[in-house]
């Protein structure tokens, strides 16, 4: 896959960024518990943390085409940056609320931030629409990559640290500093990358709609309704709470734990990378339903193993074929809009995709908590993500889209 220098390092600034959520998603929860925060506050935390995250993203990508993307960039970098610095230094919890509201941290492991909406836009812009999905394909793949070291190499230091006699709070602390660490590496690379990405200035500043759309309005917010259903359950089952269930229930250790993760992520990387030829098949909206469907089943029997063994085989076979539908759902999203919505409408279904995903660990975290309970949430969140694609299925398979 031929890119450009724009293009490879939009690839780097995703695939460092996932590195730092990946290795912060094996900890976090855990922090939090290690500083003595109970199943509620810790609810709390993460949910602030996302929808802080929401507000302050969307007013950036809705306004990103405008105020230039580069900079957008540039200012999600820096206070991803703060929001680990302020994590790692303080137990307070009025400030790590406010870290948490105004901050960038990503308690699942995926996307927060302005970035995405951003990045896609600019790939939009940089390739041929026949090769959009490929191209989303394989940045998916970059990240889900980069999530899965990130993962490994988190636990790994956790490890290490604890054998050296580390206490836990501090070994963590490590992780929050390396996060902060990845922020600044963003923003070097940012200043790295041309004005090439930014969007072209509208003749007619009165085809400024709301939210910077204007055709596409209706779909875009119909799509968005349905993708913060899908996040709103995906939230209960985030990387952070995955990891803090296999500890709570089976005592699995921070290294064993960033293992697993280390292999989910690169399987789900895989299934990304097959995306694009599935949807080059049967659709990007077939692709998008029959590829998630399986995976949501298995995300209920997860819990109901009898063994940790059987539980890790279950979910590393559901993350095998979970992140289909996320390049072939971008890809759509970008070809059913005009290319000066394209920031917009990127921004604004992520958006609620971090809306939805922000309200339900407040809910998730406490049914964690109690052991007799701690299977709901992968039962709740495997019966609405079915919801989900059955609804979506039903809304947009006969709107068409481009195959690949």
């Amino acid at each position: 896959m031929t890119l450009n220098r724009d293009a490879r390092l939009l690839f780097a600034t995703r695939s460092v960024r996932m590195a730092g959520y990946g290795g912060l998603s094996v900890v976090l929860v855990l922090y939090l518990a290690a500083l003595g925060f109970d199943g509620p506050t810790i609810g709390i935390l993460l949910t602030l943390t996302l929808l802080g995250d929401t507000a302050l993203s969307l007013w950036l990508t809705t306004h990103a085409d405008r105020i230039g993307r580069r900079r957008v960039l540039l200012v999600g970098a820096l206070l991803m940056s703060a929001a680990g610095l302020v994590f790692a230094g303080t137990d307070v919890v009025a400030l790590l609320l406010v870290a948490a509201t105004i901050g960038v941290i990503s308690p699942s492991g995926n996307e927060v931030g302005p970035f995405l909406a951003v990045e896609q836009a600019a790939l939009s812009q940089a390739v041929p629409d026949d090769r959009r999905t490929s191209v989303f394909a394989w940045y998916n793949f970059a990240g889900s990559v980069a999530t899965a070291f990130g993962a490994l190499g988190a636990g790994l230091a956790v490890g290490a640290l604890l054998a050296a006699r580390m206490s836990n709070i501090d070994a963590y602390r490590v992780v929050l500093v390396g996060y902060a660490v990845v922020g600044l590496a963003i923003a070097l690379l940012v200043r790295g990358i041309g004005f090439g990405i930014e969007a072209p200035r509208p003749t007619d500043a009165t085809i400024v709609g709301r939210l910077g759309l204007h055709r596409s309005r209706g779909t875009v917010f119909r799509l968005s309704a349905l993708f913060s259903l899908d996040a709103f359950a995906g939230g209960m089952v985030m990387q952070s709470l995955l990891a803090f269930w296999f500890h709570t229930t089976y005592g699995v250790p921070e290294a064993t734990l960033g293992a697993i993760f280390f292999a989910a992520n690169l399987l789900a990387a895989g299934s990304a990378l097959a995306a694009g030829r599935i949807a080059a098949r049967i659709g990007l909206v077939n692709t998008m339903v029959f590829t998630h469907l399986p995976s949501n089943v298995l995300l209920i029997l997860v819990p109901l193993m009898p063994t940790v063994e059987l539980a890790i085989a279950v979910l590393l076979l559901r993350f095998s074929i979970s992140q289909m539908d996320v390049p072939t759902r971008q890809s759509y999203t970008m070809s059913v809009v005009d290319p000066d919505e394209r920031s917009a409408a990127a921004g604004v279904t992520g958006i609620a995709r971090t809306t939805g995903a922000a309200i339900s660990p407040n809910l998730a975290a406490p049914l964690y908590a109690v052991p007799g309970l701690a299977f709901l949430p992968f039962v709740i969140a495997g019966g609405l993500k079915i919801a989900y694609d059955l609804a979506l299925w039903r809304a947009f398979r006969s709107r068409g889209g481009p195959q690949a």
